[in-house]
C-alpha cells in the first residue's frame, strides 16, 4: 500500500510515516517510480509504535524494543535481551508513577470542584 493509505488507515500522517522509515521503526520498498509501498502488516506497526510513544517511550528506546516483541505466532521473540527487559522495567515502573500523580491531581481537581459547586448551591 501507499503511504496515503497507510495513513488514512492508521490516523498517522504522512509525515510522521517519513519519520518512522527514517529512525528505522518502519520499512518500505521502493517502486521504480521512487514511491513508497508498505506491506499489510505495516498497518499494525504504525498502531504499536504509536501506542509505545503514547507511552512516553522514545523512539531509540522503540527501535530497540519493536523486533522484541511478539512474533506472528503470537510466541515471545528471542532477540529480546536482560538489559532490554531491565529498561522496560523501569520504563513501566516511570508510567506507573505518572498514573499515580495523575490520579492524585483528578482527586485534588475533584475536591475543588466539589468545593466550588457547594459553594454556589
Amino acid at each position: 500500500m501507499r503511504i496515503g493509505e497507510l495513513a488514512r488507515r492508521t490516523g498517522v500522517s504522512e509525515r510522521s510515516l517519513r519519520y518512522y522509515e527514517q529512525q528505522g521503526l518502519l520499512v518500505a520498498e521502493r517502486t521504480p517510480g521512487g514511491q513508497r509501498e508498505y506491506p499489510e502488516q505495516a498497518v499494525d506497526r504504525v498502531i504499536r509504535i504509536q501506542e509505545l510513544f503514547a507511552a512516553g517511550l522514545h523512539s531509540k528506546k522503540i527501535a530497540q524494543l519493536l523486533p522484541c516483541m511478539r512474533d506472528g505466532d503470537g510466541g515471545p521473540s528471542a532477540i529480546a535481551t536482560p538489559r532490554l527487559v531491565t529498561d522496560l522495567v523501569a520504563e513501566r515502573a516511570r508510567i506507573d508513577r505518572m498514573i499515580t500523580d495523575l490520579v492524585n491531581s483528578r482527586d485534588v481537581l475533584d475536591e475543588v470542584i466539589n468545593a466550588a459547586s457547594q459553594d454556589h448551591a
